[in-house]
C-alpha cells in the first residue's frame, strides 16, 4: 500500500516518482482480450510491419492505464484521480522498457478541494515522449486529519 500523499506534501514543480513499465506481447494479448480491441497491430509482427510499424505496438488505452497507475499510486488510498487527459505522439513496442513520469504544474483550492495540476508522460529508454498527457488529482489535507 502506497503512504498517503497529502496537500501540504506537494510543491509546484515537484517530481512525481518514476514507474517502470515493461510490456510484453503477452500483456498485449491480456489487454486484448480484456478490452476486445484485436487490432492486428497489437499481436501479429507481420501485419504491423505490413503497415509501416517497426513491430507491434502497445495499444494507447494500455498506455493511458499506465498513466493512470502512475496517479493513483501517488496520491494514496485517500486522494482522487478527478481528471486525466492523454495524446500518443508515438508508438511503444513491447519487450522495450518505458517509464512512465510527472511533474506537478499548479496547486489550487476549489471548493474547499485540494486540487494537483500534473503534467504526465510516458517516455522511452531514449528520453522520447510517445505520449503526453495532464492529471488533476484532489488531494486530502493534515489539517482536516487533525480535526
Amino acid at each position: 500500500m502506497t503512504e498517503q500523499l497529502f496537500f501540504e506534501d506537494v510543491h509546484e514543480e515537484m517530481e512525481i516518482p518514476t514507474l517502470a513499465k515493461n510490456p510484453t506481447t503477452q500483456q498485449l494479448v491480456r489487454f486484448a482480450g480484456a478490452t476486445s480491441d484485436y487490432y492486428q497491430i497489437h499481436y501479429d509482427r507481420g501485419f504491423a510491419v505490413s503497415f509501416g510499424l517497426p513491430d507491434v505496438i502497445v495499444h494507447g488505452p494500455l498506455k493511458n492505464a499506465f498513466l493512470g497507475q502512475l496517479m493513483t499510486d501517488w496520491i494514496g488510498e485517500y486522494g482522487t484521480l478527478r481528471e486525466l487527459n492523454v495524446q500518443f505522439r508515438g508508438m511503444d513496442v513491447p519487450g522495450t522498457p518505458v517509464y512512465v513520469k510527472g511533474v506537478v504544474r499548479k496547486m489550487r483550492v476549489e471548493d474547499r478541494m485540494k486540487l494537483v495540476e500534473c503534467d504526465i508522460w510516458l517516455e522511452t529508454h531514449e528520453d522520447e515522449r510517445t505520449t503526453l498527457g495532464e492529471a488533476v488529482v484532489a488531494l486530502p489535507s493534515r489539517s482536516a486529519q487533525a480535526g
